[in-house]
């Protein structure tokens, strides 16, 4: 079952074309992410998903009902967490998951049980200051255990981790994919690197429709690299590889980078064995998203 249908989508903002026809659809339980650079339609889409935003035509589907500008039924399914999530710095994380709960009508001791629940997930459940001095990356785990409170069928995460350092990054990321059991999570980002890391599908947003989609690994292998490194023990060895092959890339004194097909690779290796050249590493580069997204962008 798809969690989230676009069909047709288009919205303009005065003579710009942001989306021209989106057609997009999100598995149940998937890690969906959302990648285009600058303007390219990412937010525009989420705020017409959550029934902000009017759009010119199209139609969006949340859990199989239609959302409808204006009348947010639909966001009963919806968790969402903003990339500047804002806190009542007053309140400790309970205090607010209660406040949060209390909006959704939820039964106090439900309140109590869901947010204890949500706190250990996110690590936060042996914190009791006021969010006051939260650093960045609490306010960003108590913003996913807010946007899971009322058990949505579907989270909404944009740009989670864009202002985050590594220790963060990697807190974030590992709490929204134990969230995909519970949920399904649709993941807006510039991080190609953490779109890897967790993501199940993923799309590729430019000019306002979709370039690529599909499965990670299924994307990873349509679009394989031809690229090998090399790096040679001493650095004269590697002034002589580059002198005897035309299309290569020096990256550092010692260390070579070679583009061409399999047989091509094997000439070089052929060349490395027949000259008895001693190398530390020969090391195949391996396709990523951010390869194919750079090409997505360049177009």
């Amino acid at each position: 079952m798809d969690m989230l249908r676009i069909i047709n989508l288009k919205k303009c903002f005065g003579d710009k074309e942001v989306l021209t026809g989106l057609d997009l659809s999100v598995p149940e339980h998937s890690v969906f992410g959302f990648v285009g650079k600058n303007g390219a339609g990412k937010t525009t889409t989420m705020k017409m998903i959550l029934g902000l935003l009017k759009p010119d035509s199209g139609e969006i589907f949340v859990s199989g009902d239609k959302v409808r500008y204006g009348q947010t039924s639909t966001n009963r399914y919806i968790g969402y967490l903003p990339d500047v999530p804002e806190f009542y710095s007053f309140m400790t994380a309970r205090e607010y998951l209660r406040l949060c709960g209390e909006s959704l009508e939820m039964g106090k001791k439900e309140i109590e049980e869901r947010s204890e629940e949500l706190l250990s997930l996110v690590g936060l459940s042996k914190v009791s200051h006021r969010m006051k001095g939260f650093s960045r990356g609490m306010k960003q785990r108590l913003g996913i255990a807010q946007a899971l409170l009322g058990r949505p069928k579907l989270l909404i995460c944009d740009e989670p981790t864009s202002a985050l350092d590594p220790i963060g990054r990697k807190e974030v990321l590992d709490i929204l994919l134990s969230a995909r059991d519970q949920t399904t999570v649709l993941f807006s980002t510039h991080i190609l690197a953490d779109v890897e890391r967790i993501c199940t599908d993923v799309v590729f947003l430019n000019n306002g429709k979709i370039a690529v989609k599909g499965e990670v690994s299924q994307l990873k292998n349509m679009y394989p690299t031809h690229k090998f490194i090399v790096e040679t023990i001493k650095e004269k060895d590697a002034e002589y590889l580059s002198g005897a092959f035309g299309d290569v890339l020096r990256t550092e004194k010692d260390t070579l980078v070679f583009s061409g097909k399999r047989a091509e690779m094997f000439e070089v290796l052929t060349f490395i064995t027949e000259h008895k050249i001693p190398v530390s590493k020969i090391e195949r580069v391996e396709p990523s998203l951010e390869s194919l997204f750079m090409e997505v962008a360049a177009k």
